[in-house]
């Protein structure tokens, strides 16, 4: 069985790179994260449709879901499938449930007109700050059993196991503060050079997430210009070289520690960068497609860092807007999409590095919305006593991150601010009648509230296109396997 699967997966992957070499020039193309902490999904058949109509050849997945994994399969779209963090402690101990995994999520999926997956990420940032070293025991038990895993189903040379870090691991000292200083954290380094090691041995990437955006948002101080690629900011000096924008002097600072590790030539993916378009005076449209296009135009060009020249690998985050995900960090983490929940672009964008023109991107199409009505604060009403308390439970129970401050919705005043909160909730819910109440404040209307600055959305309808598909095709199916029946019989 496991020979006979990784025949097909040889025909599949020898087939895409014959269209790969035909292609046009350009070892990288632009990769991207398709999350799905939300409430509402698209259909993911139309995301990937969406996927290949605007050029995006790679996709990181942040867990195996099977409905995306059947979304993408007979595409050539490149997929790094990843292990979530909660997963690794049974990952490390077991052998047999990493072998299970890599069976139902890797190899299943493996044959011709399959999906072409070349990477599995095992979790995400588990050696970030915040987790208090939660997850790095299980790290590096969990890798080699998921590699061995790989190896053992005859696919240790076309699908690599990587770990996605945050760029946290690596720093430049206080007292010389350039990128040539880099070097790993020292309470982790130990633990990150043991894992470069495996990475190295089975030639795997170190892939590391990058954010200019947070550099910015975490200091009042940081010089603006210089989270950009086109910025006028003065540059840095570091010895011969010249850091004229934060992301070239992150990735060279990684570069660095890598070299003072003894692995200077290195593979690097970068498996996240973004900007966010609301939640933060800083997170709008027009910073959005500043970084972002000059990111792509940057990392295709083939110039490089000043430390490293070529191509830049990157996955931007993200594609699709997330209403579902935590706030902890910033409001900014629900609006990093390249797309509105709904699946149609923010703003323009070229994904191949060669135009100077923003071209625009293609919107998911065939999208079915709820009913055009809206949950608002009734405005023939005078007594608001009890209006704060109804905004917080709307507020805590749907996402009101557009009404933070520097964000697209700020401008509303107390009454606009209620009805944005309302008809959150109200849409959250799928526009049940009796979810737009408030202790008799809120009254659902037919007339749009929204501004040249502030949309009040209309939620797409909850999965009702894929559920009616699946019926429909149900019924022929059955149908089909009646007929074949009846023609065995007679013959």
């Amino acid at each position: 069985m496991a020979e006979s699967r990784w025949v097909r997966c040889f025909w599949q992957r020898f087939q895409v790179g014959v269209v790969f070499l035909a292609m046009v020039s350009g070892v990288y193309g632009v990769g991207v994260n398709w999350g799905t902490m939300s409430t509402h999904h698209l259909p993911p058949s139309r995301v990937v449709h969406m996927m290949k109509e605007n050029g995006f050849d790679k996709v990181k997945l942040f867990e195996a879901d099977d409905k995306i994994l059947e979304a993408l399969m007979g595409t050539e779209i490149e997929v790094m499938l990843a292990i979530p963090n909660y997963m690794l402690k049974q990952m490390s101990q077991d052998p047999d449930f990493a072998a299970s995994w890599v069976d139902a999520n890797v190899t299943s999926y493996c044959f011709t007109s399959g999906v072409n997956i070349k990477y599995v990420a095992v979790g995400n940032e588990p050696f970030l700050r915040t987790y208090n070293g939660t997850y790095i025991p299980f790290t590096l038990p969990a890798l080699k059993n998921v590699q061995e895993a790989l190896n053992h189903a005859g696919l240790g040379s076309q699908v690599k196991a990587t770990v996605p870090f945050n760029a946290d691991v690596y720093f430049s000292p206080d007292s010389n503060q350039v990128p040539s200083a880099g070097d790993f954290r020292p309470e982790v380094r130990d633990q990150t050079i043991q894992v470069i090691q495996y990475l190295h041995s089975n030639d795997a990437p170190f892939t590391v997430n990058i954010y200019p955006f947070l550099s910015l948002y975490g200091n009042s101080y940081f010089p603006f210009d210089y989270a950009f690629f086109d910025g006028n900011n003065k540059p840095l000096p570091d010895g011969n070289l010249v850091y004229t924008n934060v992301f070239d002097a992150n990735f060279d600072t990684l570069v660095s520690a890598l070299r003072k590790a003894g692995y200077p030539d290195m593979k690097i993916i970068v498996g996240e960068v973004g900007w966010p378009t609301d939640g933060d005076k800083n997170a709008n449209v027009n910073n959005a497609q500043r970084f972002n296009q000059g990111l792509i135009q940057h990392a295709l060009s083939g110039e490089g860092t000043p430390a490293r020249k070529g191509e830049i690998e990157v996955y931007l985050f993200s594609l699709i807007d997330e209403n579902a995900k935590s706030i902890d960090p910033g409001s900014f983490e629900r609006h990093w999409g390249l797309f509105e929940f709904d699946g149609k672009p923010k703003y323009e964008l070229d994904l191949t590095g060669n135009s100077s023109e923003n071209k625009g991107l293609v919107a998911v199409d065939s999208v079915s919305y709820l009913p055009k009505r809206w949950c608002i604060l009734n405005p023939k009403l005078k007594d608001l006593e009890d209006l704060p308390k109804n905004i917080d439970y709307a507020c805590s129970n749907s996402d009101c991150t557009a009404l933070g401050y520097g964000s697209s919705c700020n401008h509303l005043g107390a009454k606009g601010n209620a009805s944005y909160a309302f008809n959150m909730y109200y849409q959250l819910k799928d526009q049940n009648s009796w979810d737009c109440d408030f202790s008799g404040l809120a009254v659902v209307t037919d007339k749009d509230p929204s501004d040249d600055r502030c949309r009040f959305p209309v939620m797409i309808a909850h999965g009702a296109p894929a559920v009616l598909h699946r019926t429909i095709l149900g019924i022929l199916l059955v149908l089909l396997e009646g007929c074949i029946v009846f023609l065995l019989l007679v013959s």
